[in-house]
């Protein structure tokens, strides 16, 4: 028996040696042997200035058969230790004798902070992380720029007020266009909207961008919400825009909103003939948690605009009138399973349940549109016995003409330039797109000259906001 013991402790001590000696502990002196780097540069993008950054990182590789010591790590020029640094999980601004076992890897992990200048322009920081090994020094570029905004906390505009393009503004809590008061927002401003925040407009809002000089309302986060996941795809960084009952004659141009909770809201704004509730131009109202547009009782006209990519629906419609002219309806929303079709219609005839019996039915046109993505387009095959005419449409629907859709195109791929398993949506059409050359010229409003990017809309007469198809490489 005690023999036995014996044996199987030595064979375990033989295992055990026979192991590590399969593992290789030297480490390699040799000039020539030196790590691999994931980057040359690590640019951390555009940032406000007085906040912190995201973490950026990048990998730090050991390629060779025998073990390497790095024996210093430092930042040469960050003499306002703006910059931050954790190597292989140890936070600190210098460090010596890191170890990185053959064929192995570690963490560098990047932060800033970057200071308030007051100035009115970007400004660019680089710094240069040496990396010394076997008496050789590698470096990192770290690259940043700072960009100082004007912050607006819980802010009520009572009186008529203009916001420009000097400074990005950050908006925290909320921004109120009280009742009687207008907001103007000139060419280029830049809205980007804290986390929770919203843009409420008791009374009007004007946003005039150029095709040169768009208006931006968006979310404040920057870089990289996981792997290729960019912020800009990302919904419900922000509340989004409602515009109340008291809210009048409000006036949109070369305007993106984007990144929201719940849209765009038009909540029963009063409206004549010659000043719906919302008018739209060339505009772009894209990735929402729930409708990009949803208009209860209102008029809306929206010429030339991208409404896209939301998960209730892109557009809902309830009752008022609406006018959709040259619009892209799309959506391939990336982040759960659509909540219905892309263009939802309420209170349509008087079969259907309404709030008050009295509130006006849905008048509708909508005139060479292209409604498709993933999901279905419409959610009224229907439309015998409502007031809603669509001319000239792309759909996705297999169907046929009749008095309530006229001249349309039925279940054709519009050829958008989106690869969504890419993470890419661009809307606009590939050369070969059915789409080009079907719209209807005289259902174009003098005021839709040209697309969102400033293309003339003719001689292309293309459906769907964007006149110039995709360049081909």
């Amino acid at each position: 028996m005690m023999k036995e013991l014996k044996y199987c402790i030595f064979s375990a001590i033989a295992l055990l040696l026979s192991l590590t000696g399969c593992i290789e502990d030297g480490i390699t002196t040799s000039p020539s042997h030196q790590p691999r780097y994931s980057v040359d540069t690590l640019a951390l993008g555009t940032l406000f200035t007085a906040e912190p950054t995201p973490t950026y990182s990048f990998k730090i590789f050991n390629p060779h058969d025998k073990a390497l010591n790095i024996s210093s790590i430092a930042l040469r020029d960050d003499t306002d230790g703006c910059f931050r640094l954790n190597v292989d999980g140890i936070a600190g601004s210098r460090f010596s004798d890191v170890e990185i076992r053959s064929k192995d890897s570690i963490f560098v992990f990047v932060e800033a902070t970057l200071p308030e200048l007051g100035l009115d322009h970007p400004t660019l920081y680089e710094r240069h992380l040496d990396i010394n090994t076997n008496g050789v020094t590698s470096t990192v570029v770290i690259t940043a720029t700072g960009l100082d905004a004007t912050r607006l906390r819980g802010r009520v505009l009572a009186a008529d007020t203009r916001l420009d393009a000097t400074r990005p503004y950050i908006i925290y809590d909320s921004l109120m266009v009280a009742e009687g008061a207008t907001l103007t927002l000139e060419p280029g401003t830049k809205l980007h909207f804290h986390d929770g925040a919203r843009l409420q407009v008791d009374g009007t809002l004007r946003s005039m961008g150029t095709p040169e000089a768009t208006v931006e309302m968006t979310g404040d986060r920057w870089g990289t919400v996981v792997g290729r996941v960019d912020y800009e795809i990302m919904s419900g960084q922000w509340e989004g825009v409602y515009f109340t009952p008291t809210s009048r004659d409000n006036h949109l141009e070369y305007t993106s909103i984007r990144n929201t909770n719940w849209g765009v809201i038009v909540d029963s704004v009063p409206y004549a003939d010659a000043a719906p509730s919302l008018y739209m131009l060339n505009c772009q109202l894209r990735n929402s948690k729930e409708y990009a547009l949803l208009s209860s009782y209102s008029a809306i006209e929206a010429l030339g605009c991208e409404l896209a990519d939301a998960a209730a629906g892109v557009v809902a419609l309830q009752g008022g009138t609406a006018r959709l002219v040259n619009c892209t309806v799309a959506n391939y929303y990336l982040f759960s399973v659509l909540g219905g079709p892309a263009v939802q219609l309420y209170h349509v005839s008087p079969d259907e349940p309404a709030p008050d019996t009295d509130l006006p039915l849905l008048t509708a046109t909508i005139d060479n549109c292209i409604i498709y993505g993933n999901g279905t387009d419409l959610s009224h095959g229907d439309l015998t016995g409502t007031d809603v005419t669509l001319r000239n449409c792309l759909l996705k629907s297999e169907g046929c003409d009749d008095d309530h859709f006229i001249n349309c195109l039925w279940g054709l791929d519009p050829l958008y330039g989106t690869v969504r398993q890419d993470y890419h949506f661009d809307y606009r059409l590939y050369p070969e797109s059915p789409a080009i050359g079907a719209a209807d010229p005289d259902l174009i409003p003098a005021a839709l000259t040209t697309d969102p990017y400033g293309y003339p809309r003719t001689p292309t007469n293309t459906l769907g906001a964007y006149a110039q198809p995709l360049p081909t490489n």
